[in-house]
């Protein structure tokens, strides 16, 4: 078996997905591509199943919130080889409010409370996905906390005001 690397990888998942599958780059080293939510599942069980990949370890799941940017929600899938100690992470990019995307539960069991998790604080609705409801947060909570939809400070806070500084 020939040792690993980011573009044996990458080689392998463009000869299999063409053009749904773009590199962003490799920081640190970390091979960091991006699919469309209608592929991560088969990327996701193609990099786990396949012999010469055998990402056989989910490590996260988590989201990030981009309110700047069209499709301002990501879905960050980091996966792992414990033969090889090779790391890979999948990048998925949805638009809406409600941003919608597939479990990975069906691939991974251990995507369940990863899921709940990043549904619990980015709102992201894992389709398919056994039990999904908030699983750190209230259940009464009305907000997704991590999203950047609220000022980082209370404006009405007195003890920040500038005449307190002598400005």
């Amino acid at each position: 078996m020939d040792k690993l690397s980011n573009p044996i990888v990458l080689e392998k998942l463009q000869a299999k997905f063409g053009d749904r599958i773009s590199l962003i780059g490799e920081p640190h080293e970390l091979l960091t591509i991006e699919t469309d939510k209608d592929a991560i599942l088969d990327v996701l069980r193609y990099v786990k199943d396949d012999p010469g990949l055998r990402f056989n370890y989910l490590t996260d799941i988590t989201g990030v919130h981009y309110p700047e940017q069209e499709k301002a929600f990501c879905v960050v899938y980091h996966v792992y080889n414990m033969l090889q100690n090779h790391r890979l992470r999948l990048k998925v990019f949805l638009a809406g409010p409600d941003p919608i995307i597939s479990s990975a539960t069906s691939v991974w069991n251990g995507a369940n409370w990863m899921e709940r998790e990043t549904y619990d604080f980015f709102g992201i609705i894992f389709d398919g996905h056994p039990d999904l409801r908030r699983i750190l947060n209230m259940d009464e909570l009305d907000v997704y906390p991590m999203r950047k939809e609220h000022p980082l400070e209370d404006p009405n806070r007195v003890d920040k005001k500038d005449f307190y500084f002598g400005r």
